[in-house]
C-alpha cells in the first residue's frame, strides 16, 4: 500500500507544455505514472508525449476523470491554477513551483477553505519536489532510480535531503512506501503533521523518517502529534544546526525568529516525544536501520 497516490491514481500535468512539465511529463509516463491529461489555457486540442492537453482543469476532469494533479506553472500564475484545481473537483494537488509570494499563498489557502473538510482537495507543495510511491506513482522532480519498494514513510521540507535519506536506505536495503516532499515555503499546503496522519494509518507503513529544518513551528506540532497518536518508530533529522539566528538558509521558510525554531530546539523537542534522532545528514540511513532492528 501506499498513501496518496499509486498506479491506478489518473494525473492531470498543469502546465504540460511548457519546457519543465514537458521533461518532466515524459519522466512520470516512464516511471508509469497514470497521466491521463494535461491543462495549458490555450493549447487546448494538442498533445505532449501522447496525453492531451485541454484549455481548463473543469474539462479535463470530465472528460479524463483526472483525481491528482501536479503543478508546473510559473509563479506569477500559479495561486490562480491551484485554485482552479480546487474548483474543478480535484482529490490532490501536487505544486512543484518555487517561487510563489507568500501573499499568494496566503490567499489560496483562504480561498479552499469555501470548502468542507471532506470535499478539500489536499495540496502538497508549493516549492517541493513531489511525491513518488515507489514501484507505482510519480508525481513530481525526484530521481526516480534511488526509491526502493519498501515499508519506510519519509516525508521532509528539503527535497535534496530527502533523496539523500532514500539513497542511503536504498544502499542498505531499506525501501520506501511513500516520499512526500511538503516544500520549504512558510505557507503551505500540508503540514508534517498532515503526512504523519497518513502514515500512521497506513498498514504498510512501518516506520517514518521525518526531514526537518530550522524556521517555523512545523516540527513542533509534529511532535505533539508523534506523541500523542504514532504507534510507529519515527526518525528524525533537522537541518540547520548551525545556522545563527536571524539567517535565511535556502529556503524562504528557513529562517529563525523565535523559540522552538532552531535546529537544537526542534531536536529538542522531537526527542522528548520518543522520536530518534539522526545526528547529522549521512547517518540517516544507519539511524534507519538501527531503529528498526531494534523495534523488530
Amino acid at each position: 500500500m501506499s498513501i496518496l497516490v499509486d498506479r491506478a491514481t489518473p494525473v492531470m500535468v498543469q502546465g504540460i507544455t511548457g519546457k519543465i512539465g514537458t521533461f518532466h511529463t515524459q519522466e512520470m509516463l516512464k516511471y508509469g505514472t497514470n497521466i491521463v491529461c494535461g491543462v495549458t489555457p490555450g493549447k487546448g486540442g494538442s498533445d505532449v508525449h501522447g496525453v492531451p492537453v485541454f484549455d481548463t482543469v473543469k474539462e479535463a476532469v470530465a472528460k479524463t476523470g483526472a483525481e491528482a494533479s501536479v503543478m508546473f506553472v510559473p509563479p506569477p500564475f500559479a495561486a490562480d491554477s491551484v485554485m482552479e484545481a480546487a474548483d474543478g473537483g480535484l482529490k490532490l494537488c501536487v505544486a512543484i513551483t518555487d517561487g510563489i509570494p507568500a501573499q499568494d499563498m496566503i490567499r489560496v489557502k483562504r480561498y479552499m477553505r469555501r470548502y468542507r473538510q471532506t470535499k478539500r482537495m489536499r495540496l502538497i507543495g508549493p516549492n517541493c519536489a513531489g511525491i513518488i510511491s515507489p514501484g507505482k506513482a510519480l508525481l513530481g522532480i525526484m530521481p526516480d532510480h534511488i526509491y526502493e519498494t519498501g515499508s519506510v514513510g519519509v516525508v521532509g521540507r528539503s527535497g535534496t535531503l530527502g533523496y539523500e535519506a532514500a539513497a542511503q536506505m536504498s544502499e542498505l536495503g531499506i525501501g520506501v512506501s511513500t516520499s512526500v516532499g511538503i516544500g520549504g515555503d512558510p505557507v503551505n499546503g500540508s503540514s508534517f503533521r498532515d503526512i504523519l496522519e497518513l502514515f500512521e494509518a497506513d498498514s504498510d507503513t512501518s516506520a517514518v523518517v521525518m526531514i526537518g529544518e530550522i524556521g517555523g513551528p512545523q516540527e513542533a506540532e509534529a511532535a505533539e502529534f508523534v506523541r500523542d497518536h504514532m504507534t510507529k518508530p519515527v526518525i528524525a533529522y533537522v537541518a540547520g544546526l548551525s545556522a545563527p539566528k536571524g539567517r535565511r538558509m535556502g529556503h524562504a521558510g528557513a529562517i529563525i525568529s523565535a523559540f522552538g525554531e532552531s535546529a537544537s530546539e526542534k531536536v529538542e523537542i522531537l526527542r522528548d516525544v520518543g522520536a530518534v534522532i539522526a545526528p547529522t545528514p549521512a547517518a540517516i540511513g544507519e539511524t534507519v536501520r538501527d531503529t528498526l532492528a531494534n523495534a523488530a
